[in-house]
C-alpha cells in the first residue's frame, strides 16, 4: 500500500497577517486564521460573528416564546410580546446582514484584469468548537477498559485537525484539509459510535445562507456538513479562476465539475437534513447552479478558442449560448420552488435571470452574425454538406420561407432573418439590465454592469447596420434557436480517495475486532508456567493473536485461559498488532518465571459473530496482515455517511456491507497460523 498522504497544510499567503510565518505555530495542520487581514478571511470572520448572535438571538426568541405560552398575566405577555417583536426585528436584521454578506460575490471572484461574466460562489457552513476529551476518554475507559489518559495526544490531534478544518485555504490544500478531516471521521465512528448510542458530543452547525444554527449529536451530520464544505469550497476555486486563458477555463470547469457532483453525492447520500442549506431542494437547486456555471465555462472556452468566424462555428456558438440559457432557466425553476423561493439570496436570483437573459441574448447575436457577415459562394453552398447540417439542426423547427439554398443566396432573405435575431437579442440584453438594475447588490458589480452594456451596444449597433429607411416591412419574428453543446462534461464527486489518512486512535488496535460495534468483558491477567507438555493452548491468526483452543487440564486452562481470548499483552508488552510470529516467540522465550497475558473474551453474541466472519474469510489475511493506513475506498465514502437517515438502497434481500462493520477475522493458512503451545 502506497504511504499515507502527509498532513501538513500551510496558510495561503493571502489569509497570513503581514510578516507572519505559517512555522511559528507548533502544529503541523494550519488552516487559514479568520483574523487575519485578507477580504476573503474578514468576510468569514464576520459571518462567523453574525452567526453566534443569530444564535443568542433564537435563543432568547425561544426563551421569551415560552414564557408566553406559560404565563396567564396580561401585563407579563405584553412585556413578553413586546420583547418578541424587538428580537424578531433583530433577526431579521441580521438575516439580512447575512444574505448581504452571504450575496457577496466579488470578494470570491479573480484578481485578474480579464472581464468576464461573475460567477456564484458558496460561502462555507461555520461551526463552533467541539472538545472531544471528556467524551473519548470516559468512552475508551469505559468501552476498551484501557486508561483515556494515555490517549490526550491522540484526542489533541484530533480537536486540531477539526480546528484547521474550520477555515481551510482557497486551493487544493484546503480541500485536501477538508478531505482528511472526513476521512478520518470514519475512523471515528468506528472506534466511538456504536449503533445504539451517540458519544454525548454536540456537534454545532451554521445554515451557510441564514445562519439559523443547528445541533445534532449524530456523527453523519458532522459528515454531511464537511462534505457540504468540500463543494463549497470547489465554488470558491472555480470562481476565482482567470477565465480570460484556456488554462484557467479548464480549472474552473474542473471545479464546477467537482462542486455539482459533491453537492449530488451528498443529496443521494442523505435525507431529512436538519438544515435546509442540506435539503433535497436545496442541494438540487445547487447542482443545477453548478451545471449552468459549468457549462458557461464551456462556451467561454468554444469562444475562447475558435480558430475562425466560419459559418459554422458561429451557428455552433449561438447553439451553445443557447445551452447556457437554458440550464440557467432550469436554476430558475429549482429557485421559484416555494421551499427556495424564501430561502435563496435574492441576488443569486437576479444573476441567475440576467444570466439566462443574457446568454439567450449572446445566442441571438452570434446567428445574427453568421447570417449577415459570412456569405457563401455559389460553390460552397451547393457542396457544402456541413452548412447545410448546420443549418437543418439550427433551429427547433424549420423556418417558414423560402428553402435553405434560396436563403443562403439570397443576401435580402439572410438580412431580414439577422434582422430578426438582432431585435431579439437587443431586447434580450434590455431585460438583463432591467433585472440587474433591480438588485441593489448586483449594481455594485461594476463588471457585469459593464459587461451587459457592452453586449447590448454591439447588439444595438449591428441592428442599425441592418437597419435600412426604406424597410417597411415588419421585422420578422425569429424562430427558436435549437440549444446545443456537442461538449457536455459530466460531474464528479468529490475524490475522497486522493487523501490518505492514518488511524489516529489505532493504538487501541485493529479496528476490524477493537470497535465501538464489539463488546468483551475487561482485560484479564493470565499467568502461565511453562509445563513439560508446553503451556497448553492452540493459536491462530495474528492482529491480534486468539486463542483457538485450550488442552483441557492443561496449564492454559487451569490458569483461566479460554477458547476465543484474544491476546493484548504479554508481559506488558501490547500486542493488539502483533503477528502470529511474534507472538510465539515471546511465549517460547518465557523462563522459568512464566509469562503473563492480558487477554479479551467477546460476549457470546460477538463471539458468534466473530466465529461466522471467520469462517467465512479463513482463506485470506488482507484484513489484518495489510498496513494501518487507510485510503477510502471507492465503496466507502458512500458507506460511510450511515446513522442519519441514510437513504437505503436495496436489491432484493441483499445487504451492502460497510468497512470495518463486521468482525472480520481473516486469518492465513490453518496450516502456517495455527499451531499447539
Amino acid at each position: 500500500m502506497e504511504e499515507p498522504a502527509t498532513r501538513e497544510h500551510h496558510t495561503s499567503e493571502e489569509d497570513l497577517h503581514p510578516g507572519e510565518d505559517s512555522s511559528d505555530n507548533g502544529s503541523i495542520r494550519k488552516g487559514c486564521d479568520p483574523f487575519a487581514q485578507s477580504q476573503r478571511s474578514k468576510l468569514q470572520h464576520r459571518r462567523a460573528r453574525i452567526n453566534q448572535q443569530i444564535n443568542k438571538e433564537m435563543r432568547m426568541r425561544a426563551g421569551a416564546e415560552n414564557l408566553f405560552r406559560a404565563t396567564t398575566n396580561n401585563k407579563v405577555k405584553e412585556t413578553v410580546a413586546l420583547e418578541l417583536s424587538y428580537v424578531n426585528s433583530n433577526l431579521q436584521l441580521l438575516k439580512e446582514e447575512l444574505e448581504d454578506l452571504n450575496s457577496n460575490m466579488e470578494v470570491y471572484q479573480t484578481d485578474s484584469e480579464a472581464v468576464n461574466v461573475p460567477m456564484i460562489p458558496l460561502g462555507l457552513k461555520e461551526t463552533k468548537e467541539v472538545d472531544f476529551t471528556i467524551p473519548i476518554q470516559d468512552f475508551i475507559s469505559e468501552h476498551y477498559g484501557e486508561d483515556g489518559l494515555l490517549y490526550n495526544q491522540e484526542i489533541k490531534e484530533l480537536t486540531e485537525l477539526r480546528q484547521a478544518m474550520r477555515t481551510p485555504s482557497r486551493d487544493q490544500t484546503g480541500l485536501e484539509l477538508l478531505m482528511e478531516y472526513y476521512n478520518q471521521l470514519y475512523y471515528v465512528d468506528q472506534r466511538f459510535f456504536p449503533p445504539h448510542r451517540t458519544l454525548g458530543v454536540h456537534f454545532h452547525w451554521y445554515d451557510s445562507l441564514t445562519g439559523v444554527p443547528s445541533c445534532q449529536r449524530a456523527l453523519a451530520f458532522e459528515k454531511g456538513s464537511v462534505v457540504f464544505n468540500i463543494g463549497a469550497l470547489y465554488t470558491q476555486i472555480g470562481a476565482r479562476q482567470d477565465r480570460s486563458a484556456a488554462s484557467g477555463i479548464d480549472r474552473a470547469i474542473e471545479a464546477f465539475q467537482r462542486a455539482a457532483g459533491t453537492f449530488h453525492y451528498l443529496k443521494e447520500n442523505f435525507s431529512n437534513a436538519p438544515s435546509l442549506d442540506m435539503s433535497g431542494p436545496s442541494l438540487c437547486m445547487l447542482v443545477h447552479l453548478m451545471a449552468a456555471q459549468l457549462q458557461e465555462c464551456v462556451f467561454e472556452r468554444t469562444l475562447l478558442t475558435a480558430q475562425d468566424t466560419h459559418f459554422t462555428s458561429l451557428l455552433c456558438l449561438a447553439q451553445e449560448a443557447a445551452r447556457v440559457s437554458d440550464c440557467y432557466v432550469l436554476v430558475q425553476q429549482a429557485v421559484s420552488q416555494p421551499l427556495m423561493k424564501d430561502y435563496v439570496p435574492f441576488s443569486w436570483a437576479s444573476m441567475v435571470q440576467v444570466k439566462a437573459e443574457h446568454f439567450r441574448a449572446l445566442s441571438h447575436y452570434f446567428a445574427a452574425v453568421a447570417f449577415c457577415d459570412q456569405m457563401l459562394s455559389e460553390e460552397e453552398v451547393n457542396c457544402e454538406e456541413e452548412a447545410e447540417n448546420a443549418f437543418l439542426q439550427f433551429y427547433v423547427s424549420t423556418p417558414a420561407g423560402p428553402h435553405w439554398h434560396q436563403l443562403l443566396r439570397d443576401p435580402e432573405q439572410r438580412r431580414k432573418l439577422s434582422k430578426a435575431h438582432l431585435r431579439l437579442a437587443v431586447m434580450r440584453h434590455e431585460e438583463a439590465m432591467r433585472i440587474h438594475g433591480l438588485c441593489k447588490i448586483l449594481r455594485k458589480m461594476d463588471i457585469l454592469q459593464d459587461i451587459l452594456s457592452v453586449a447590448h451596444k454591439r447588439s444595438l449597433d449591428k441592428y442599425s447596420e441592418m437597419d435600412r429607411e426604406d424597410d417597411f416591412d415588419e421585422t420578422a419574428e425569429a424562430p427558436e434557436i435549437r440549444s446545443q453543446s456537442p461538449q457536455k462534461p459530466d460531474i464528479i464527486p468529490a475524490n475522497f480517495s486522493a487523501v490518505q489518512v492514518t488511524d489516529i486512535f489505532q493504538k487501541l488496535g485493529p479496528l476490524s475486532v477493537f470497535c465501538a460495534r464489539a463488546r468483551w468483558g475487561p482485560a484479564r491477567r493470565i499467568c502461565l508456567q511453562r509445563r513439560e507438555g508446553g503451556l497448553g493452548l492452540t493459536l491462530r491468526g495474528d492482529s491480534p493473536v486468539l486463542v483457538a483452543g485450550v488442552v483441557p487440564g492443561g496449564c492454559a486452562a487451569e490458569a483461566g485461559l479460554k477458547e476465543g481470548d484474544y491476546i493484548v499483552a504479554v508481559d506488558g508488552r501490547d500486542c493488539k498488532w502483533a503477528k502470529h510470529g511474534e507472538v510465539v516467540t515471546m511465549l517460547k522465550n518465557c523462563g522459568d518465571k512464566g509469562v503473563e497475558l492480558s487477554v479479551v473474551t467477546f460476549h457470546l453474541h460477538d463471539a458468534q459473530v466473530a466465529k461466522r466472519a471467520f469462517m467465512a474469510s479463513h482463506s485470506s489475511d488482507k484484513e489484518n496482515s495489510r498496513q494501518r493506513v487507510w485510503g477510502v475506498a471507492k465503496g466507502q465514502s458512500s458507506a460511510s455517511l450511515l446513522n442519519w437517515n441514510r437513504k437505503k438502497k436495496r436489491e432484493g434481500s441483499g445487504t451492502s456491507k460497510r468497512p470495518g462493520g463486521t468482525f472480520s477475522l481473516s486469518f492465513g493458512s490453518l496450516r502456517d497460523a495455527e499451531g499447539m503451545y
